[in-house]
This record gives structure tokens, C-alpha cells and sequence, in this order.
């Protein structure tokens, strides 16, 4: 599981230039970004978030609902 600490302060490494980027913890397996137009979602994979906008980007069009848990391998 990621720490509650780690959580504060990781952001949405497309956003956080232009605004805060915040992130929200779903399904206990996702950080989807909050930013108005962004709906990136990075997996969580062995406890460790995946930040890349390339991995966040693959999954922009997919809802929340139909996330996969837990997120698939690469």
C-alpha cells in the first residue's frame, strides 16, 4: 500500500506546471488526476505508483468504473 505521506505530496507530472495537479487515490489501485480536462490515471503496480504521462495517457479514455484491479503488468 503507499503511504498516506507519499500521497500528499505526488502530483500529475502533466499538470503540476500549470496548476497543482492533484491527485486522487481509486480503487486503491489508481491515482487519477483531478485537474478540469486532464483525467490521466496512473497505475499502482507492487506498491509503487507509475508516473509516467505516457502510462497516465494510456488510460485517459477508460472510466474510473472500468479500471482494471489490479492494473496490468506492463
Amino acid at each position: 500500500m503507499v503511504s498516506e505521506e507519499l500521497l500528499e505530496i505526488l502530483r500529475c507530472p502533466a499538470c503540476v506546471q500549470q496548476s497543482e495537479g492533484m491527485l486522487e487515490l481509486t480503487r486503491d489501485t489508481w491515482l487519477v488526476c483531478q485537474e478540469e480536462g486532464c483525467s490521466r490515471k496512473y497505475p499502482i503496480r507492487d506498491d509503487i505508483p507509475v508516473m509516467l504521462i505516457d502510462e497516465g495517457d494510456k488510460w485517459v479514455q477508460t472510466a474510473v468504473t472500468e479500471l482494471p484491479v489490479p492494473p496490468p503488468a506492463e
